[in-house]
């Protein structure tokens, strides 16, 4: 303990007087407890000190062991030197006898395969004078293996010498077996019994020597072969296109003819394989020769059966000595275009064409492995199609040409014989005309795919695009002429339409044939891409014919609103004649009313049974936004109106609202109907605030165009007092005052004072601009109100008063005014 942990300790024994009685036990206590301690550490010391005299015993015990131990080492060391020693003494003289032993026999072994050689040597020389060749070609194997046995005697005179001799026996054999073949295909092998044998053994010799013998026997013989087919059809006579067949007919009666003798040869080295290779490669040649050679262009159904017979060869090839036809696969992907004019193929239509292409796959495997049987083709890597075929390729311009023509021809033909109409009962409300125009591409297709699938398929497919352009330009010229109103300004085009009912339905035909050819345009340049040669694909692309019927659809569909635009001239028109300065009361809605209901009653649902979604949508869209503005703008075309007749106006409008709000219904097609209703809604909210403004006291006219049109021109509010029947002089003073305030109320946000109940704190006063602001719009909402009066006394029930303009808006100033 430190001196303050002492103190604290006595003053906690004895913390008052009383306690000090108990301080002579402590010190006894603690008296005890030292003589205890000092017991124990003297009890500690006297062991400490026998333990140290204890370990120092024993670590001179185990030094003394260590020495003993080093000692033994040495001595053991020692013995074994001394051993070694005496070993090797003992096997010197055995050493020397075993390294004899093996020079001997080695000595014995090589004169043994040296007097081997020599003898084999000498019998393969008689063997090949006498040109037995069966026991030649073992003994050469034998001769071969003996002499790996002296490579490392190269160097030996007798060894040069007769790997010399060997060699030039080798050669010997080489021109015997060359001499005798040269015979072959003479006529001499059926005179001669044995030489088919002879010759057969002969082979056997040249695959006992290099493989460049071999090959070299095999070309001679190919080209031996092919020099009569040279000199038959290098002729005058069969040196022209339309004799192309008889040269495949020569090679394969050649084969079937020469099928037992050539069986001399082995099997390995492919000699049917390598003679029909040479004959592809000098058939191209002669056939290069000749379409280069040509005066005028070629004629079309001679140049195509030359191709085709050549493509039949290959192909015949191809089958014989390995891989199979690849027909199959290309006429499924053809049958895939145009499968129908659904958006997207179901789960079972998908299962199947794959399941198709699975069994066409099997297929050309099990073909594969039966071929196989027959000849075993280590030259896998070499392809016979196309290797006489591709000549045809820069001369195939003519096909194209022909397909081109014929193509133009059909779409002339079929659109001459278009009814424009769709049949009773059918299930597609497609033209006829496209779908013909696609299974004749596709006939199209199939042809030039069976022929080539270079550039001449590259070029068809432009000619393709050539003809659905046309076809598309062909739609295009049979849509109605002309046009009027909002839609056909912005679009450029000039006149009136006038479509009947027919004339409708014949635009939804012609966007709905639009779109089967912008969906199957697509397909047909996918399986063109599969089909193509991989170099080629990169560049198949349909987008812009694509476009081109996309530019069709619109066209149409703008059409289409432009015919109506032109049912609606007469009811516009019956608008503006309507006395509206005059009327006494508010009716029902007006006759004009009831007309356009009409006209969309009569049009829409036909158009809504015929086109797509999408597409209706669209037309719609374009509706909304060429009436809307039109019956705005129909209103300024009026003369003077009266408050009664800006109420009633205000009746038709909400009608009219109405009317389109309830398109889609008619069309059966409310799958957009959102967004449209709330376009519809905008465009004839601008009608309802105008028909409001006219509605509102002159006084306050100024101040209500602000609020329900901040956009307006001050033109238009010129043209509104104008409605209102105000004189001359009467329009300048509010003219003034309106240029002069600006054509739209400046809305200004002030934060509302909230004034809690204890302790009370002054008012907040407003600025004096927010003063006159607060002024304006209770004025304006006092005179709303007054109106609404007016009208309730006049018996509008329908009418909405200014709320109706205020609820169809978000945010701004006349929404506020009219939400205390």
């Amino acid at each position: 303990m430190d001196k303050s942990s002492a103190l604290e300790y006595i003053n906690q024994m004895f913390p008052n007087e009383s306690s000090l009685s108990g301080v002579e036990p402590l010190m006894q206590k603690i008296q005890n407890e030292i003589r205890t301690v000092d017991a124990g550490i003297l009890a500690a010391v006297r062991q400490q000190s026998n333990s140290g005299t204890k370990a120092k015993e024993d670590l001179a015990a185990a030094t003394r062991a260590v020495e003993e131990l080093m000692y033994k080492i040495r001595e053991i060391k020692t013995k074994a030197v001394q051993s070694e020693t005496m070993v090797q003494e003992i096997c010197r003289d055995i050493k020397k006898l075993d390294f004899a032993k093996k020079h001997i026999t080695t000595t014995i072994t090589a004169l043994h395969r040296l007097t081997m050689l020599v003898s084999a040597v000498e019998q393969l020389q008689v063997m090949a004078s006498k040109r037995q060749y069966k026991e030649a070609a073992a003994q050469l194997e034998a001769v071969n293996q003996l002499c790996s046995h002296f490579e490392a005697y190269r160097d030996i005179p007798k060894i040069i010498e007769l790997r010399e001799k060997f060699k030039n026996i080798k050669q010997i054999l080489k021109s015997h077996v060359f001499s005798d073949f040269s015979s072959l295909g003479t006529g001499k092998e059926t005179e001669e019994a044995n030489l088919l044998q002879q010759l057969s053994d002969a082979c056997l010799v040249v695959d006992a020597l290099e493989p460049s013998v071999r090959e070299e026997l095999v070309n001679n013989f190919c080209n031996r072969e092919l020099t009569s087919y040279e000199q038959i059809f290098e002729g005058a006579e069969l040196a022209k296109l339309d004799k192309t067949e008889r040269r495949y007919a020569w090679i394969k009666r050649r084969m079937r003819s020469n099928e037992e003798i050539w069986k001399i040869f082995p099997s390995s080295w492919h000699v049917s394989y390598r003679l029909c290779i040479l004959f592809c490669k000098k058939t191209r040649k002669q056939l290069e020769d000749i379409l280069d050679n040509l005066k005028e262009k070629p004629d079309v159904g001679t140049l195509l059966l030359a191709l085709q017979r050549t493509l039949e060869f290959e192909d015949e090839l191809a089958e014989k000595f390995g891989g199979g036809s690849q027909n199959r696969e290309i006429g499924n992907e053809i049958e895939e275009i145009g499968r129908g004019t659904s958006s997207g193929n179901n789960a079972l239509d998908i299962r199947k064409k794959y399941e198709k292409k699975l069994a066409a796959h099997q297929g050309g495997d099990t073909e594969g492995k039966d071929g196989s049987k027959d000849l075993a083709v280590p030259g896998a890597g070499f392809n016979f199609r196309g290797i006489v075929s591709s000549c045809f390729e820069p001369h195939l311009t003519v096909y194209v040409e022909l397909e081109e023509k014929t193509l133009m021809e059909s779409l002339e033909k079929l659109v001459q014989e278009e009814t424009w109409d769709i049949e009773e009962g059918s299930q597609s409300s497609v033209l006829s005309s496209s779908m013909q125009l696609f299974l004749i591409i596709k006939r199209s297709l199939k042809r030039c795919s069976a022929l080539t699938k270079n550039q001449t398929l590259f070029n068809l497919l432009k000619v393709f695009q050539r003809v659905l352009k046309a076809y598309a330009t062909k739609l295009f010229v049979r849509l109605p002429k002309g046009g009027t109103g909002i839609v056909a300004a912005a679009t450029g085009m000039d006149g009136q339409i006038k479509t009947s009912d027919r004339d409708e339905r014949v635009i939804c035909y012609i966007v709905n044939s639009a779109e089967y050819c912008h969906k199957t345009a697509g397909e047909l340049a996918e399986s063109v891409s599969k089909i193509i040669d991989t170099q080629y694909a990169d560049g198949v692309d349909m987008s812009e014919v694509q476009d081109e019927f996309s530019a069709v659809i619109t066209k149409s569909l703008v059409t289409l609103v432009h015919g109506l635009e032109t049912k609606f001239d007469i009811e516009m028109a019956a608008m503006t004649r309507v006395p509206w300065g005059t009327l006494e009361s508010v009716g029902d809605q007006s006759e004009y009313v009831n007309a356009i209901n009409m006209i969309l009653t009569t049009s829409i649902p036909a158009l809504g049974s015929l086109l797509s979604p999408i597409y209706f949508q669209f037309f719609l869209d374009k509706l909304a936004s060429s009436l809307g503005p039109r019956f705005y703008s129909n209103i300024f075309k009026c003369k003077q109106i009266s408050e009664t007749g800006a109420q009633q106006m205000l009746l038709d409008t909400q009608a009219v609202k109405t009317i389109l709000l309830e398109v889609p219904s008619l069309g059966r097609q409310t799958s957009g109907a959102a967004s449209y209703s709330k376009f519809v809604s905008r465009e004839m909210s601008k009608a309802e605030a105008l028909l409001k403004v006219i509605l509102s006291p002159v006084d306050s006219v100024a101040d209500t165009y602000r609020a329900l049109l901040p956009e307006g021109t001050p033109m238009e509010f010129q043209r509104i007092l104008e409605l209102k029947g105000l004189k001359k002089a009467d329009q300048q003073s509010i003219l003034d005052d309106f240029n002069k305030h600006g054509p739209g109320i400046k809305q200004t946000q002030i934060a509302p004072t909230i004034v809690p109940a204890a302790p009370p704190v002054a008012p907040v006063v407003p600025s004096p601009s927010a003063v006159g602001l607060i002024a304006s719009r209770e004025d304006v909402l006092t005179r709303a109100a007054a109106l609404g009066r007016g009208a309730a006394t006049t018996g509008f029930k329908r009418f909405l008063a200014l709320t109706e303009a205020a609820k169809d808006r978000k945010d701004g100033p006349f929404r506020k005014l009219f939400n205390p």
